[in-house]
């Protein structure tokens, strides 16, 4: 008994099914290798750099290990640019998160020229962020700012907005949601248009005022929206670096480094005095690290919140059913 050999392909199949299985490959192939050109490269060298005794003059001078990693944590001005960059993070995320998901319901609502107020909403983005920071550094200024006019003018003190750490970590955090509120407001306000309005109408007409309407039904469907811009705050947040380089003449981050942030740090040991590359990328790599970190952490609450969210609904549903029957 023969066995039925296949019939062999003709050069124009041949190449019509290699197209068809290679095709998918080849649309998103471009993405990746401009990923491993300009982020996993630089990643991975980073990483190279950082156990080598790297000089800004002398270049390689021998592998180390993990002795810059020791050093960069034994000095105290990187514990101070830590903290400095989580406070700085704190005032400006937050604050920028919420005050976004608020916009974007007034922009929701019905107004007049909503084009022109959703424009206006993100021209601060496009706003180079030197500028930003040279128009708040004048603000913000201790002895002829605006801001410290107005408080003086209505019988408040002036405050020293660059030699109070918590006040400059405040002036900076004020730049940061000036420049990112109006991005993450487009964001939240292009998913909040993709809420079907059946749903809303039909909590209005169960009788929900607009405030129940928007925290009991909104608010939870924006819930995979708020992840990725929470999880993109966080990021930028970490990495501020304009913003405080900018809040004055010299761009130390003060004198004592009230203000001075991880990034900052990395770039005086890298361009600095120091000029040590190979502790500006071990910096650079625990840096990384926090973030990924910190996102980790922030996509799990999230997910948690979420699941808990849309598990109590079908919960009550099913507790409704039981009793109907």
């Amino acid at each position: 008994m023969t066995v039925a050999s296949k019939p062999a392909l003709s050069r124009s199949a041949f190449w019509s099914r290699l197209d068809v299985k290679s095709a998918p490959y080849l649309y998103i192939a471009p993405f990746f290798l401009l990923f491993a050109l300009v982020g996993l490269f630089p990643l991975l060298y980073t990483a190279f750099v950082s156990v080598h005794k790297w000089g800004l003059i002398t270049g390689n001078g021998g592998f180390v290990g993990l002795k810059n990693y020791s050093d960069v944590l034994g000095q105290p001005r990187f514990w101070q640019a830590m903290g400095n960059t989580f406070s700085i993070f704190v005032l400006s995320s937050v604050p920028q998160v919420i005050a976004a998901v608020f916009i974007a319901a007034v922009l929701d609502a019905n107004l007049r020229a909503k084009t022109l107020w959703r424009m206006g909403v993100l021209v601060p983005y496009v706003v180079a962020p030197v500028a930003v920071g040279l128009i708040f550094n004048q603000m913000f200024a201790d002895q002829s700012g605006f801001v410290n006019a107005v408080l003086t003018s209505v019988g408040l003190p002036a405050i020293g907005w660059h030699a109070n750490s918590l006040a400059s970590h405040f002036a900076i955090a004020t730049m940061v949601n000036f420049r990112w509120t109006g991005y993450n407001t487009l964001i939240v306000l292009a998913a909040m248009q993709a809420i079907p309005r059946d749903i809303i109408e039909a909590a209005v007409v169960d009788g929900a005022s607009r405030v129940r309407t928007f925290f009991s039904v909104t608010v939870p469907m924006l819930r995979p929206t708020l992840i990725f811009v929470i999880i993109t705050s966080t990021i930028g947040g970490l990495q501020v670096f304009d913003e405080p380089r900018m809040f004055d003449q010299i761009g130390l981050g003060g004198n004592d480094r009230q203000w001075m942030t991880i990034t900052m740090f990395m770039y005086e040991l890298g361009w600095g005095n120091q000029r040590n590359f190979g502790r500006a990328a071990a910096v650079a790599w625990i840096l990384f690290l926090v973030i990924v970190a910190f996102a980790v952490i922030n996509f799990w609450l999230t997910s948690r919140i979420a699941s808990s969210g849309g598990a109590k609904p079908a919960a009550s549903r099913s507790r409704r059913k039981g009793v109907s029957r």
